[in-house]
């Protein structure tokens, strides 16, 4: 796709991107961590497509850190050290591979995977028979990944079905088009998501959610609590970031700012939460949770799940 990634600009209504520019590249690093992690003799993950898609989207910077010229040369204090990158990564990743594991074991067959950018899941999960698995992204990113992994001969172990379209435009009715049933329970997921949406159109995500949503569908996304973090957070994470040769402007790709708490939100559209912190989270995997907050986002930020009665 490119051999470096574009300098990002501020965010601002109706931009667009690919998975070498603005958002599209954090999506590019986060798979770039999976791959990293479902590397060497006791790999923590099994992501066998997140490698060559990285490695197709040809960002320089991240196949470099796929092939350990950035981590190796780290010092592990910088918050960015090997065990640092596969642990996070491995928890946020395993969080919600079990939600929708879960989800598909109680008999949800219906899954939605919101902005799923190089998200593998329709290819690696054990998706029973007449699960369906919706992805949501911008066309550009949709059709590069299908493509992609066509050629590297992937084949989705549920029925795979792209909706091409900015969650900014009318997804739900894209989503109904592509074949989602309202009145069946259905997963949904938006991983690191939120803190790219405006606090307005988080309030609309979630609206839009639970009208699309029977009784006994489920949500899970990230529980983020900022209290005890510095105001130019965004700035530090973004400075740590370069110094390691990242061209990606976290502090311009943020929409910061108050808003809702997703629980609170939710609870008040009939949705029963559960928060687990990020301590349980690594705990549950034998990790410990970073005592940096600027890389744990706040020491009670965590994960949320939610379920419509």
């Amino acid at each position: 796709m490119t051999d470096t990634a574009r300098h990002d600009t501020a965010r601002h209504d109706g931009d667009s991107w690919d998975l070498a520019s603005s958002v599209g590249a954090t999506a590019t690093a986060v798979a770039a961590s999976r791959a990293v992690a479902s590397k060497g003799p006791d790999p923590l993950l099994a992501d066998p497509w997140a490698e060559p898609l990285v490695r197709a989207v040809g960002v320089e910077h991240f196949i470099a850190l796929i092939d350990g010229d950035v981590l190796q040369a780290t010092d592990a204090d910088s918050g960015f050290s090997h065990r640092t990158v596969t642990e996070q990564i491995t928890v946020r990743t395993r969080f919600f591979d079990d939600f929708f594991v879960n989800a598909a074991r109680d008999g949800v067959r219906q899954a939605v995977i919101l902005a799923s950018g190089l998200d593998t899941r329709a290819y690696r999960l054990p998706w029973p028979a007449g699960t369906t698995v919706y992805e949501i992204d911008q066309p550009e990113v949709i059709e590069f990944k299908t493509r992609t992994l066509a050629d590297l001969g992937a084949e989705p172990t549920a029925e795979r079905s792209t909706v091409a379209i900015d969650l900014r435009e009318d997804w739900p009715a894209a989503l109904r088009a592509a074949g989602l049933d309202p009145s069946a329970p259905t997963a949904w997921i938006a991983e690191g998501l939120l803190v790219y949406l405006p606090p307005e159109a988080q309030d609309r995500l979630f609206d839009e959610i639970t009208a699309l949503s029977a009784p006994g569908s489920r949500l899970a996304t990230e529980h983020m609590d900022m209290t005890g973090l510095p105001d130019d957070w965004a700035e530090q994470l973004t400075e740590r970031s370069r110094r390691l040769g990242s061209q990606i402007n976290l502090a311009e790709l943020f929409y910061l700012g108050e808003r809702h708490g997703a629980a609170d939100y939710l609870e008040g559209k009939g949705w029963r939460t559960d928060i687990l912190t990020g301590r349980d989270a690594f705990a549950r995997n034998g990790f410990d949770q970073p005592t940096d907050e600027l890389e744990s986002l706040g020491a009670n930020s965590g994960y949320l799940t939610a379920t419509l009665d």
